[in-house]
């Protein structure tokens, strides 16, 4: 009994180690690649020279999105990482 439990929680730490991982690789992509999407989105905008040029609505606009966009893929990151926790120790 008490190597069973032994098992699930080394297992549960190493989903959490492994997801946790692979959470914050995800983040860090994302965090490279939606500023450039999102710059693709809006092609009639130039965010860079808007945002150099002091234009705040289009600096807190893209903010927003991009970050709204980091935000749900570390949601979702950090969903799978529970799920595998959940799933080992049970």
């Amino acid at each position: 009994m008490m190597h069973e439990v032994t098992a699930n929680i080394g297992l549960a730490m190493l989903f959490a180690l492994f997801g946790g991982t692979i959470g914050i690789v995800l983040v860090l992509v994302s965090s490279y690649f939606l500023p450039g999407i999102v710059n693709r989105l809006t092609p009639n905008v130039d965010e860079e020279k808007e945002i150099i040029r002091g234009n705040v609505a289009v600096a807190q606009y893209f903010g927003r999105v991009v970050s709204a966009g980091i935000l749900g893929v570390s949601v979702v990151a950090a969903a799978a990482v529970l799920g595998g926790i959940i799933a080992a120790l049970h």
